[in-house]
């Protein structure tokens, strides 16, 4: 045993003695991911501790001072200046301390644990018509301690401020193990017999002040974005000696949050948006002055890179809105009165096209255009990260800020400082509050990178001070602009700032490197030069391959939202750090790094992260970056295994398109079998879980039968896929399905007896399918350019995207540009005078992950609704089943998990709609939740099938 490992038991072993139960992991299958946020640094910590309690932190700190370990405070991990990674222990609070402990209508306040997520916290506030005003656009996995820790701020600044604006008092513990409440009166212990240290404490922070009042009343407090260093003038006599908003921005150096009270706002009456048109960001720049005059709530800007970025990732439809331009301003307008602020906003627009800058402007009056625009703004740091051209940038100057009557020409000169280092920056803020956030094509993995990178930074300081300016404007310094601190401030107030720090943290345990005793803002990048790996996937779009793949994580954390999009359904299911997208990317990064993690591709601890990754897809699509876990673990598992004895499930599931045609052949006497006492032994034999019943084998006859019905009379436009599990488990949906397509004046001829491989790309055997999928693509790629059509959306999204991956052919890129869904064909393919026999009023649908993620704006609700379908009840998230995943013994539970969330929900309240669920593994799952109840779900071929009497009839 070394020392290290000595120390740390003796540790792990002093929290357990005073926090009996307290959940502290070590390993590096625990800490991996939290040697990341979303910066550019990586520091692995060497514990990682989920406090349930403030008596938990208290513990924590007092074992930690004992031994020396710093400690660093977390929440959702989404820092961009490298304030959440820490080398001692590292204090989750999302995971348990994220209680919302009470909401005060009548005083217009919540008091909340620091774990909570602010959407959690918006969402039960508007219940009573109020809202808590700073909005970052990580609003959805951000917490209330992040952002107390940062000062944050968020689209809406305009009107709301900074964090520390809204907050009433913070419940606090110090470095010694003391609970105290901070409020805009001073300091008070929690503990009577903690009242002498504690006005210890108050004295020592008076002297200091009384100290340094001219200093204090000059340097800080002169824009409104000033968020470097300690916001130490609000404890001015003048101010009230507030220690909240004194604490408020300090980052976790001084003093751990726990808890806070913070002040609501009434939610807005009345609003609209306005999206304005510039040939650049300097040009929309200049017309913020005069926007600002109209009192609006928020102004944003973005410059092109970001939404072309956004377009080829989702899909054209996925911006709307935008006027033509270069470059975009947003514009809220907010009031009590619709009709009024209507007519600010007209007045609004012919005042800026007199002044002659604007490309283009409206005013957005749907609600649909209004969020897809907002996303696309929420989404601008990751979308920032990984452009449409493969490029990749990175944050470090992402938050400066300057007076908003400044911000013209300070962004005219920041762009001739990129110039002259020869770098691009794709620049988005919050521009009505003069912070400007830029992510910048640095090359941190190399030597001559680092080097400009900081020449670049420091030129950078001193342009931003020059105009007026300040380092970060919401993100706080962190690791990425401590160091550069000293070019902001003068000497005497950067030992000001060390007197406040050492006032709270005389042994520098809390937070160490930032703000004081600042780290090298080149010290601990997470980036450096790495062997490319041989690997079976291509990785076409990622330069370095499977470790520029890895790389698209830079730990914006959408993926740990509870609502919106798919992504991620384990996550959601479990709430742990590992079980997200993110997660398991950095254990793949540290893999790929081999430090921590040395034995590479054998790795049990990334194995173990990989395991309740659904492969559903959601995070292509829903991930600003584009993250394909799906495909990373497939290529994982590969790996692992070679050589090696594989899981049954890989077997018995993944070769079932084997088995599943020879079992059609004995289908009657094969269902016997295993829906007997013998089938649960088979099902135990091979790994898959006895809780559910295996769907029955179609006979090789009713193939043949629905095939013949498939078979289009006139000649066919069209080719039919008839994958491995609509032969295998339901071929009547082939014969809806032509009938369909023949009807819309699609005709069809039926093509059997290929597979696209998928059940061996789920389960990661690579070589063999590689092989179906060669074979596949010379049957296909004959020189017929007919529209392939797939009635199984994860066999159209296996086609469209794994075939041409894995086997990087010409070929094989052929075929996929011909696969369309059943969804996708009656979309672009139909008759124009299309109409489908009558449909119900409303429905409820479960969309296949896969088909979400692969086929951007081809979604099945579109069509429903454009066919008629007045109410589309989509149940936004996975089903839960997932192919293999929720068939595996275990993984059934999680499986369950997952479907509660948001399909079960919906089963429980169908009140006679029918459920529509074009995935064969969202049909299994929806019957073995339901099925009991009569409820089956339909594929939209039956619901749209000219044959049948009644919706689902099958002919």
């Amino acid at each position: 045993m070394t020392t290290a490992t000595r120390d740390l038991a003796g540790l792990t072993d002093r929290i357990a003695e005073i926090a009996p139960g307290l959940r502290v992991e070590t390993g590096p299958g625990a800490t991996g991911p939290y040697a990341y946020d979303a910066s550019n640094y990586r520091v692995p910590p060497r514990a990682v501790v989920f406090p349930r309690t403030a008596d938990d932190v208290v513990a924590v700190l007092r074992a930690c001072r004992e031994a020396g370990v710093p400690v660093t405070a977390r929440g959702g991990g989404t820092s961009m200046a490298g304030n959440a990674v820490g080398p001692g222990v590292v204090l989750d609070f999302s995971r348990y301390m994220n209680r919302i402990l009470d909401i005060d209508e009548e005083a217009r306040t919540a008091r909340v644990e620091a774990g909570v997520v602010l959407d959690a916290l918006r969402s039960a506030t508007a219940l009573h018509g109020l809202d808590f005003g700073p909005d970052p656009s990580s609003h959805s996995r951000c917490t209330l301690g992040g952002m107390i820790g940062n000062d944050a701020c968020g689209n809406r600044s305009v009107r709301d401020g900074r964090t520390g604006g809204h907050v009433v008092a913070l419940e606090i513990v110090t470095a010694d193990g003391v609970r105290a409440v901070a409020d805009h009166t001073g300091l008070h212990p929690v503990d009577p017999a903690d009242g002498a240290l504690v006005a210890r404490l108050e004295a020592d922070l008076k002297q200091l002040v009384g100290e340094n009042l001219a200093l204090l009343r000059t340097e800080l407090g002169r824009i409104p974005r000033q968020v470097s260093g300690y916001q130490l003038h609000h404890l001015l006599p003048e101010n009230g000696f507030d220690m909240a908003r004194a604490l408020v921005g300090t980052e976790g150096t001084c003093a751990v949050v726990t808890a806070a009270t913070v002040r609501l706002v009434a939610t807005a009456q009345a609003s609209t948006l306005l999206t304005l048109g510039y040939e650049d960001v300097v040009e929309a720049a200049e017309d913020v002055p005069e926007i600002l005059r109209w009192a609006p709530s928020a102004v944003e800007g973005m410059d092109e890179a970001i939404v072309a970025t956004m377009r080829a990732r989702r899909g054209a439809d996925s911006v709307t809105g935008l006027p033509e331009g270069r470059a975009w301003l947003y514009v809220e307008l907010e009031g009590d009165d619709q009709a009024a602020v209507n007519a600010r906003a007209a007045e609004l627009l012919e005042v800026l096209a007199a002044q002659g800058r604007m490309t283009g402007g409206r005013v957005v009056e749907s609600p649909a255009e209004r969020r897809s625009l907002w996303r696309v703004r929420e989404d601008g740091a990751g979308l920032a990260a990984r452009l449409v051209d493969g490029g990749e940038s990175w944050p470090g100057w992402e938050d400066a800020a300057v007076a908003p009557e400044n911000l013209a020409a300070y962004l005219r000169d920041f762009r001739k400082l990129l110039a002259s280092h020869e770098l691009t920056g794709v620049l988005y803020g919050h521009f009505g509050a003069g912070c400007v956030h830029v992510r910048i094509d640095f090359d941190p993995a190399t030597e001559t990178g680092r080097t400009v990178m900081r020449r670049f930074l420091t030129e950078a300081a001193a342009l931003v001070v020059e105009h007026g300016g300040t380092l970060s404007g919401e993100h706080g310094d962190g690791r990425a602009r401590s160091e550069l601190l000293q070019v902001m401030y003068s000497h005497r107030m950067i030992a000001a700032f060390a007197a406040f720090k050492k006032v709270f943290d005389p042994e520098g345990l809390l937070n160490p490197g930032v703000i004081v005793a600042p780290a090298p803002l080149d010290a601990d990048l997470a980036l450096r030069e790495l062997p490319l790996l041989e690997t079976s996937f291509g990785f076409p779009h990622d330069e370095d391959g499977f470790a520029g793949a890895v790389r698209r994580c830079v730990g914006v954390g959408r993926c740990r939202s509870d609502a919106g999009g798919v992504m991620c359904p384990s996550y959601r299911a479990t709430g742990e750090e590992n079980d997200s997208t993110r997660g398991r990317a950095r254990m793949l990064q540290e893999m790929v790094r081999g430090e921590a993690i040395e034995d590479g591709w054998r790795s049990t601890e990334v194995k173990d992260a990989l395991d309740l990754c659904l492969s559903c897809k959601a995070c292509s699509s829903d991930c600003p970056v584009g993250v394909d876990m799906a495909t990373y673990k497939a290529e994982f598992l590969h790996q692992h295994y070679k050589g090696r004895l594989r899981p049954r499930s890989h077997f018995s599931l993944g070769w079932l398109p084997r088995t599943s045609a020879l079992a059609g052949y004995v289908a009657r006497p094969v269902n016997a079998l295993l829906r007997g006492p013998l089938g649960k032994l088979l099902a135990r034999a091979g790994g898959v879980t006895t809780k559910r019943r295996i769907p029955a084998f179609a006979s090789r006859r009713a193939l043949r039968k629905t095939l013949r019905t498939a078979k289009a009379a006139e000649p066919a436009k069209a080719v039919l896929f008839v994958d491995s599990f609509t032969r295998a488990f339901r071929p009547e949906i082939a014969g809806a399905a032509g009938r369909v397509l023949a009807d819309a004046g699609v005709p069809c001829t039926p093509q059997d007896g290929l597979c696209c491989g998928l059940t061996w790309v789920s389960t990661g055997q690579l070589n063999t399918a590689r092989k179906i999928m060669a074979r596949t693509v010379a049957a296909l790629d004959n020189g017929d350019d007919r529209p392939i059509i797939v009635a199984e959306p994860s066999c159209a999204a296996a086609l469209k995207r794994d075939v041409p991956e894995l086997l990087g052919t010409e070929a094989a890129r052929r075929v996929a540009d011909r696969v369309h869904t059943f969804t996708g064909a009656l979309t672009d393919l139909a008759d124009e005078d299309w109409s489908p026999p009558p449909l119900p009023e409303n429905v409820v649908l479960q969309t296949h992950c896969h088909e979400y993620a692969t086929f951007k704006g081809r979604r099945p609700a579109d069509l429903l609704r454009r066919l008629g379908v007045r109410g589309v009840d989509e149940a936004e998230g996975c089903c839960g089943l997932a192919g293999n995943f929720g068939f595996e013994a275990q993984h059934y539970d999680t499986s369950i998990a997952v479907a509660d969330l948001a399909l079960k929900p919906r089963l429980d309240r169908l009140d006679g709609r029918p459920v529509i669920a074009d995935g064969f593994s969202c049909a299994t799952q929806i019957d073995h939740l339901a099925g009991d109840q009569d409820i089956r779900a339909l594929h939209l071929a039956e619901l749209l099938d000219p044959a049948a009497d009644q919706p689902g009839e099958t002919t």
